[in-house]
């Protein structure tokens, strides 16, 4: 495991004696949370033909920690993701992002979104993506030529300023997207499947960029992803939900510091391989017999 301080003599490391730096429940200095629910519930319908999406779910993301949501399709994750975001309202309960209502932090641009797909405008380059959320909110023109200059160098696509979506690979339309959510600023970071569409190769390099990006930036993260794997190689904390209506089953740190680099020798490391399983465990309900698909 490559870690960006002097490696311990020891060929692995037992993850579960690691203190990761941020992945504690309780937020530093006594900052409010990131993310608050207590009590929440989303349903969708009429009162004969009601859907319960999330039952009584309780969360908190303290500032500064990686958390992701894993759970099976229907769960609710993304729900959970979208109160959050304040794009739909809770049925029932209370959920604060950094101590005020969604529609607050909404409004103080406090958090930023990703989806899987990019979501970029064909006709406007790189630079031009980027810039957008700065134009929209009043940004003057050399504020927004130094924060995008910034974000470009962060996402390692300096070189590619001027080009357009179709110049770019999937992955680097991605990057794109993660610069434009950081472009204000926040202090969250709201991601849901954001690699699920890209290869491979392509989604492991890209779990690399965003470990990296994370730290740099210190924003809180709340990940959707339907991969253990991916859940465990990035977070600091791992919610495991059931199916609909959703609830929080369990929680598992990682121990993973924000000091261990993300990269391929992290991947091969026994410790990862027994969080993942623990996470699968969880996930399932029951023990699973380990398996050589989670490399």
């Amino acid at each position: 495991m490559s870690t960006a301080v002097p490696p311990d003599p020891e060929d692995t490391v037992d993850l579960d004696k690691r203190t990761p730096a941020t992945g504690s429940t309780s937020s530093a200095f006594g900052a409010p949370p990131a993310v608050e629910a207590v009590g929440v519930s989303k349903a969708f319908g009429s009162r004969k033909r009601q859907v319960v999406a999330l039952s009584e779910v309780d969360l908190r993301v303290a500032a500064g920690e990686f958390v992701a949501l894993i759970g099976p399709s229907g769960c609710g994750k993304s729900t959970l993701m979208r109160l959050v975001a304040d794009l739909e309202k809770p049925t029932s309960g209370t959920l604060e992002v950094f101590g005020k209502p969604a529609s607050q932090a909404r409004v103080d641009q406090d958090y930023g979104i990703a989806f899987q797909q990019a979501g970029l405008l064909p006709w406007r380059s790189v630079a031009g993506n980027i810039s957008l959320p700065l134009e929209l909110h009043g940004a003057s023109r050399n504020e927004r030529k130094q924060r995008v200059a910034e974000l470009i160098e962060l996402v390692g696509l300096t070189d590619f300023a001027k080009s357009r979506p179709d110049q770019l690979s999937g992955g680097m339309q991605q990057r794109v997207a993660i610069a434009r959510s950081l472009a204000e600023r926040p202090r969250l970071l709201l991601m849901d499947e954001p690699f699920g569409a890209l290869d491979e190769m392509t989604r492991e390099r890209m779990q690399a960029e965003l470990a990296r990006i994370s730290v740099e930036t210190g924003a809180a993260v709340v990940f959707v992803t339907h991969s253990i794997p991916e859940a465990v190689f990035l977070a600091d904390r791992v919610v495991v939900m059931t199916a609909r209506p959703g609830r929080i089953t369990e929680e598992i740190v990682t121990g993973i510091g924000r000091e261990v680099v993300r990269d391929q020798q992290l991947r091969e490391d026994p410790a990862f391989f027994t969080k993942v399983t623990e996470v699968r465990e969880a996930l399932h309900g029951a023990p699973v017999a380990s398996s050589a698909e989670e490399r």
